[in-house]
């Protein structure tokens, strides 16, 4: 099994899981730390067309098609589609799903959207650049492309079955298992993900002619954090960072960060 299938048969096991952790108010960051300030940085939303990359079972694109966006998602994983159009019949948004590959968006003709966003999921796309390239063809110029990813600095990872800080391999890329057994989901399972310096990710951004124009680091607001104890250490420690950027094609953009990987 190649492995992309893997990975595939990764989200496909956890998918129902997955349903329960996030339909139940069970993903406290997502709640309470990263969609207040991702959702204040897409702004409004009426009358554009969005492509919500890596949707999973769909919670964030609902949120966008509530918002006025005609909105269009698509995942790898055919469990998590099912699932989305499975609500989609629940809760009549419009919403198109489409299972997609990230890094081949065939469906999508070039300069149709005018905003993509990935929430907390690029970090799971091995070939980010080749998504990230696929991102800007889709885009319309001047179009808008919104992701948040684990805070570089700061994500724990497990490597050879040992937690390390990702401070200690910051400047590498590295493969590594996230598992899902903590605290919440009915059925444990496990995922793969990627730790890339920022640098990286930006110098992604800039080949493919988006323009960082905003990044953000959310705190919790002091109300969840009496409420939720765990998120208190995210008043000085941030556990992500969210990264808006421009297309814009005709720009003298030129990649011009140093260090990292070429």
């Amino acid at each position: 099994m190649s492995k992309e299938n893997r990975i595939k048969n990764e989200w496909d096991f956890g998918a129902q899981a997955w349903l329960g952790f996030v339909r139940t108010g069970k993903d406290i960051h997502r709640n309470e730390l990263n969609n207040p300030a991702t959702f204040k940085l897409v702004g409004k939303l009426k009358g554009q067309l969005v492509l919500d990359l890596a949707c999973g079972e769909g919670y964030n694109t609902r949120i966008l098609a509530r918002k006025g966006a005609e909105v269009v998602g698509v995942d790898f994983s055919r469990k998590m589609i099912y699932l989305a159009r499975k609500e989609e019949e629940n809760e009549r948004l419009g919403i198109s799903y489409y299972v997609a590959d990230a890094t081949d968006l065939k469906q999508f003709s070039d300069s149709s959207f005018d905003l993509v966003t990935c929430f907390m999921s690029l970090q799971d796309i091995k070939n980010y650049t080749r998504g990230i390239a696929e991102v800007s063809r889709v885009l319309k110029n001047h179009g808008r492309f919104i992701f948040s990813i684990p805070h570089p600095c700061f994500e724990n990872i497990v490597l050879k079955g040992k937690g390390i800080n990702a401070s200690v391999v910051y400047f590498k890329e590295v493969e590594y298992h996230l598992k899902w057994n903590f605290e919440k989901p009915a059925k444990p399972f496990k995922t793969t993900s990627h730790h890339r310096p920022l640098t990286n990710y930006l110098r992604a951004l800039s080949v493919n002619n988006l323009l960082v124009s905003r990044l953000l680091e959310p705190r919790p607001k002091r109300e969840a954090s009496l409420k939720h104890p765990h998120l208190r250490r995210h008043c000085f420690t941030p556990q992500s960072i969210i990264v808006e950027s421009i297309k814009c094609p005709h720009s003298t953009i030129r990649p011009v960060l140093k260090g990292g990987r070429k």
